[in-house]
C-alpha cells in the first residue's frame, strides 16, 4: 500500500524538481553574453524567481504515468520560457512597473528590450523543446504551439474586454481558459504524453491542467485586491488601475446598480483609479460576496481538477500534483 506522505515530503519533492530547472536555467544564463540588449534582460527575467509551478508540473505528469522526470527536463524548461516570454509581453501591455516584487524589463530598460528580449525567450523554448527524446515530438510541439496560440488569444480577449462593458462571467472563463488555462494544461499533457502514459490518462492530465489554471486565474484575481502587497510582488489594485475584467468585477457589475454600477463602468484603461476609489470598489465586491464567489469558484474547479486524476495510478508523482492544486487554495502570492 502507497504510504501517505507528509507536507514536508511533498515539498521537498516539489522543491527538488524546481531546483532542477532553475540550475538549468542557470546554466542557460550563462550561455550567451551578446547582444547584451537582449541576454541582459533575459537573465534578468529568469532569475526574478517565481514558483515553477508549470515545469514541475511536467516533470510531475511525466513520472505520474511512469515515465523519468530527467527525459521531460527540456520540456519543463521550454514550458517555463514560453510563461516568462507571455509575462515579459504582458507587463509591456499593461505598463506593469513591478513583477515578482522587482521592476519589470520593460521599467528596469524600456519597451523595445522588453519586446526582443521577449521574442528571443520563445524562440529558445523552441529549441529546448526540440531537444526532447520522444517518439510523441511531433505531438509534443502541436500541443506547445496551440498553447502559444491560445494564450494570445486569451491575451488579446483580455485586451479586447478592457473597453467592453458587457463582458459576462461566461466570456471572463472563456478567456482565462485560453490565457491561464491553456498553458497549464499543456505542462501536464506534454509530460504525460513523454511518459507515454496512456490516451486516457493524457487526456485526464490536460484537462487537470486547464481546471486548475482557472482556479489559479481567478485567485489571482482575488489576491490583488484583497493580498499583502509584498507577499503579492505586484501593486494592490492594479488591475482595477488597468482596467482589467476580472472575476469580481464582472460579477459585481452584474448584480449592481445605481451609482456603484457607474463607478464599477469606470473601471477601464485610462481612467484615474486613487487609492480612495480602489477601496470603494473593494467595499463592493464584500458587499455583494464576490470574494466568497470566487473562493467558491476556485474551490469547485480544483475538486474538479483533482477527480480528473481519478484515472491515474497513485504514486508520489500523482499525489504531489494533488497536493500542489490543494495548496493554491491557501496561497498568498
Amino acid at each position: 500500500m502507497l504510504r501517505m506522505l507528509q507536507e514536508r515530503e511533498y515539498s521537498a519533492i516539489a522543491e527538488k524538481y524546481k531546483s532542477i530547472v532553475e540550475q538549468r536555467f542557470a546554466a542557460l544564463k550563462g550561455n550567451r553574453k551578446e547582444p547584451r540588449f537582449v541576454y541582459e534582460p533575459i537573465s534578468y527575467a529568469l532569475g526574478t524567481g517565481g514558483k515553477r509551478i508549470r515545469s514541475v508540473m511536467v516533470l510531475l505528469a511525466c513520472e505520474a504515468v511512469g515515465g523519468s522526470p530527467r527525459s521531460a527536463l527540456d520540456a519543463a524548461v521550454a514550458v517555463e520560457l514560453l510563461h516568462n516570454f507571455t509575462l515579459v509581453h504582458d507587463d509591456v501591455m499593461d505598463n506593469a512597473v513591478l513583477r515578482r516584487g522587482q521592476p519589470t524589463v520593460c521599467k528596469k530598460w524600456n519597451r523595445d528590450v522588453a519586446i526582443l528580449s521577449g521574442d528571443e525567450l520563445l524562440a529558445i523554448a523552441y529549441r529546448f523543446l526540440l531537444k526532447t527524446k520522444s517518439p510523441h515530438l511531433a505531438r509534443i510541439l502541436g500541443v506547445f504551439t496551440d498553447a502559444f496560440v491560445e494564450v494570445c488569444e486569451g491575451q488579446g480577449f483580455d485586451k479586447e474586454f478592457e473597453r467592453l462593458k458587457d463582458v459576462t462571467s461566461g466570456d471572463y472563463l472563456m478567456m482565462v481558459r485560453k490565457k491561464t488555462g491553456r498553458l497549464i494544461s499543456a505542462a501536464t499533457e506534454i509530460g504525460g504524453l513523454i511518459g507515454n502514459g496512456a490516451a486516457r490518462e493524457i487526456s485526464a492530465l490536460r484537462r487537470f491542467g486547464e481546471l486548475l489554471g482557472i482556479a489559479f486565474q481567478i485567485m489571482d484575481d482575488v489576491l490583488d485586491i484583497a493580498g499583502d502587497e509584498e507577499e503579492f510582488g505586484k501593486t494592490i489594485g492594479g488591475d482595477i488601475v488597468e482596467g482589467k475584467k476580472t472575476y469580481l468585477l464582472v460579477k459585481s457589475r452584474e448584480r449592481v446598480k445605481g451609482a456603484d454600477r457607474k463607478l464599477l463602468l469606470k473601471v477601464i484603461p485610462g481612467n484615474t483609479m486613487d487609492r480612495k476609489t480602489i477601496r470603494r470598489i473593494l467595499e463592493i465586491y464584500r458587499r455583494e460576496h464576490v470574494l466568497d464567489d470566487a473562493r467558491d469558484e476556485i474551490g469547485r474547479n480544483t475538486r474538479l481538477a483533482e477527480k480528473e486524476l481519478a484515472v491515474v495510478k497513485p504514486g508520489n508523482a500523482k499525489s504531489t500534483l494533488l497536493w500542489l492544486s490543494k495548496r493554491l487554495l491557501a496561497r498568498s502570492s
